[in-house]
């Protein structure tokens, strides 16, 4: 065991870290050092050490919410008396005030994961000046948003409505190539046009971005005010994530000895400790740090504690269901064979009863229950595919992975999502990939990605990173982008550059579907 102290000098001795991303470290450390909250659960640390329970940095001791999305269209209308900031008249005070508002959005990344619906924010500034005269103002201020949030778990939305702010935005960003923010159309088929949804499809093949969430199904489950935070995290707009912590469900069925010890011992067991451990995390943080009490975002309703959630996390449902298969004497595995799949849904229908059954003394705007999220990874996830995606290597055919994947989607209004790349024919005919996507939708996805396959900027889990930096990282040099040493271990170890790369007609016929 290193001391202290020596952990102190190897974090402020590592050439690969910047002074910002030094200093967090420090911090994270220092939190390391704190013990949890009072009232985690007997059985945590056993749990924890089998690898089963992980509380996803979350952290000892939380200076704030691990997700924040405040409501900036208060901000816009009202200013901020805080930070001396009156409400923006013109197009060059709404960029200002936005980029130095942000600054002071804390997160469990230290920077905003969520930056608001830019297009809303901004479009009666830039209706004002007219296109011409808005595009320079948006590209410093995107140039800004990348060079200022050094972390890709930042997130804005725009849609479902087409805007001229939007435009510019999917118009600049594979000039920029920027990895951040992470953006998210809100896609509302019945509102958003064709010819502009085709536009984000081109702009993501290009940077990665926009990814494509189901505004419909948000908007039923969670509610119109609601945010894309994050990877692709589904909160309430005021509110957020009070913490996230996670099952792995692979290593649950690793220790069982069939699919009967998983189902009534095992899965309860880690079920019930996840949910009791994270209720502990939110009483700590909704009621004996500071920050409910005296952050300005509180006091001038920017945020309400009331609005915050718990997200329950889980990871690896193939392995899981290929172990319980396994287990069985079944030679079926999750993604091709119906058997496997009807067991995940099994796993996903008993856990989110248990989940449900389980009341809060918060999240108050849920019912006083937590969110279901199908979190994508963390460091020690080796051998553990995200959420209940199909493992890298074992993709199944467009469409059927299309319709698989829209078995699992609905039970996870807080996050679910798939990845894919695409070749050139994408590119040369993106209309194809939007008819694509509908299909997908229509087949119970809810939120889905793409990016070309040898583009610059990629999604790695559901964050974007440049490959131009993470081979620069690999180099023993520092990047601005704090999430690209967070995604060595993921492009490393479990495949990332190896997704399927998927390909589309030169011409597809108008409104086929899967």
């Amino acid at each position: 065991m290193q001391t202290i102290k020596e952990q102190i000098m190897d974090i402020i001795r590592d050439p690969s870290k910047t002074h910002r991303q030094t200093v967090f470290a420090l911090a994270e450390l220092a939190d390391r050092l704190c013990d949890y909250p009072a009232g985690i659960p007997e059985n945590f640390q056993r749990l924890a050490d089998e690898e089963i329970l992980c509380d996803h940095n979350d952290g000892h001791a939380p200076l704030c919410p691990r997700y924040i999305l405040p409501d900036y269209e208060r901000f816009m209308e009202r200013g901020c008396d805080f930070l001396r900031l009156p409400a923006p008249r013109t197009l060059a005070e709404a960029l200002a005030s936005l980029t130095i508002f942000y600054t002071h959005v804390p997160s469990i990344t230290h920077f905003p994961v969520y930056i608001g619906r830019l297009d809303r924010l901004l479009e009666p500034f830039v209706q004002a000046v007219g296109r011409a005269q808005a595009r320079e103002p948006l590209r410093l201020f995107l140039i800004g948003l990348d060079r200022i949030i050094g972390d890709s778990f930042c997130h804005a939305n725009i849609g479902p409505e087409q805007t001229v702010t939007g435009e510019l935005i999917v118009e600049l960003l594979p000039e920029l190539q920027n990895a951040v923010p992470n953006l998210t159309l809100l896609y509302d088929p019945a509102v958003t046009p064709d010819d502009f949804a085709i536009r984000c499809i081109s702009c993501a093949l290009r940077c990665a971005n926009p990814a494509f969430a189901f505004d419909p199904y948000y908007r039923a489950r969670i509610g119109e005010q609601y945010g894309i935070a994050s990877c692709y995290n589904g909160l309430y707009v005021g509110g957020g994530a009070f913490s996230l912590s996670r099952i792995r469900l692979g290593k649950i069925a690793e220790r069982c000895t069939g699919p009967d010890d998983f189902f009534f011992n095992r899965l309860p067991e880690s079920v019930d400790a996840a949910c009791r451990f994270m209720e502990a995390k939110i009483r700590f943080i909704a009621e004996e740090i500071p920050f409910f009490k005296s952050n300005f975002l509180v006091r001038e309703g920017f945020l309400h504690r009331d609005k915050f959630v718990g997200l329950f996390g889980l990871v690896g449902m193939n392995e899981c269901v290929n172990t319980l298969m396994d287990l069985s004497g079944d030679t079926g595995r999750y993604g091709p064979d119906e058997r496997a799949n009807q067991l995940g849904l099994r796993i996903m229908e008993s856990i989110e009863k248990q989940v449900q059954a389980f009341e809060s003394r918060y999240c108050a705007v849920n019912g006083h229950r937590f969110l279901l999220h199908a979190q994508v990874g963390a460091v020690g996830d080796n051998g553990v595919t995200p959420g209940v995606r199909i493992a890298i290597g074992s993709e199944l055919p467009l469409y059927d992975h299309l319709r698989q994947a829209g078995l699992f989607h609905h039970f996870f209004p807080s996050g679910v999502g798939d990845i894919f790349p695409f070749d050139q024919t994408a590119v040369q005919n993106p209309a194809a990939v939007l008819d694509i996507f509908k299909g997908a939708f229509r087949c119970g996805m809810q939120y889905i990605s793409t990016y070309e396959s040898a583009s610059d900027v990629i999604r790695v889990t559901g964050y974007l990173i440049k490959r131009s930096d993470f081979e620069t990282m690999q180099g023993g040099a520092p990047v601005i982008n704090s999430a690209v040493a967070a995604s060595r271990e993921t492009i490393e170890q479990r495949h990332t550059y190896n997704r399927m790369v998927r390909g589309v007609p030169s011409t597809q016929a108008p409104g086929s579907k899967l």
